[in-house]
């Protein structure tokens, strides 16, 4: 009997791969094996020049129930799956992704599985979605980063309570708290994953992996230097554009504009 592979790859459209975590019948628990997987799955993707996109979602009823407690609980060493060194560590495999990562949330998201959730770039979460950070209640701190990015989306009051009962969010409640783009029907969910996919790679490729690269870096600043940070590398791009892409570029985006909303899009506009 061959094993079913724990990380599925697909290319539905061409630019974007589907990264799915595959162990549904334990809810895509994070295995060892699951998550050396994913960091390598992730690290060829980056080498391929075709893909410019990933969209993160798990098999089954669940997005993924967080790391293999059963597997914790047997582990002589259960402080490498807390604090996995880089060949284990799948949030920063995502975080490094030099592309967009929508994360495609289909089922609860739990613990473990928060974090993977909370590394991707933007998330569409079905309406069957829901968030849980139940470190408090396993007897583990987090070390994949939800303490410090949980309360930086949220705000700490609203990170405090969920990490500190371990309740479940629902996704009604995630998307009024901004930690979801949108909330959607179970069977929208990769078709509007997939549309978000197709606008992003609309975009310049050099812009799509430059903007995610300015925006991340500036969030670990304070404003005051993200906001030097963004004129530095504004200035250095800048002195790469020519006048004629820039105008060749408004026409293309005028149309675009009267395709979206139906009107005329005018065509002197700057394309914000």
């Amino acid at each position: 009997m061959i094993d079913e592979p724990l990380v599925l790859v697909e290319r539905p459209v061409a630019g974007c791969a589907v990264v799915t975590l595959n162990r549904p019948r334990v809810k895509n628990a994070l295995s060892r094996a699951l998550r050396r997987d994913l960091v390598s799955t992730f690290e060829m993707l980056a080498r391929e020049d075709s893909v410019r996109v990933v969209v993160l979602t798990g098999a089954g009823t669940a997005f993924c129930a967080g790391v293999d407690l059963k597997e914790l609980g047997s582990s002589p060493d259960p402080a490498s799956a807390v604090v996995p060194d880089a060949a284990a560590d799948p949030v920063s495999a995502i975080r490094r992704f030099p592309w967009p990562v929508i994360g495609a949330i289909n089922g609860p998201a739990i613990t473990g599985g928060f974090e993977l959730a909370l590394a991707c770039d933007l998330l569409i979460a079905s309406r069957s979605a829901a968030f849980a950070d139940t470190h408090a209640r396993v007897g583990v701190l987090p070390g994949w980063g939800l303490s410090q990015r949980l309360p930086r989306l949220i705000g700490p009051h609203r990170a405090k309570e969920l990490s500190f009962t371990g309740n479940f969010l629902r996704a009604d409640t995630a998307e009024a708290w901004g930690l979801v783009n949108r909330v959607v029907p179970p069977d929208e969910l990769m078709p509007v994953s997939l549309a978000l996919a197709m606008d992003m790679l609309g975009a310049l490729p050099e812009m799509l992996a430059g903007y995610k690269r300015l925006i991340d870096d500036g969030f670990d600043r304070t404003l005051a230097e993200g906001l030097v940070l963004e004129k530095e590398r504004s200035r250095t791009f800048a002195a790469t554009v020519s006048a004629g892409d820039i105008e060749a570029r408004r026409h293309a985006i005028a149309r675009r504009g009267r395709a979206q909303h139906g009107r005329d899009g005018g065509g002197g506009g700057d394309g914000r």
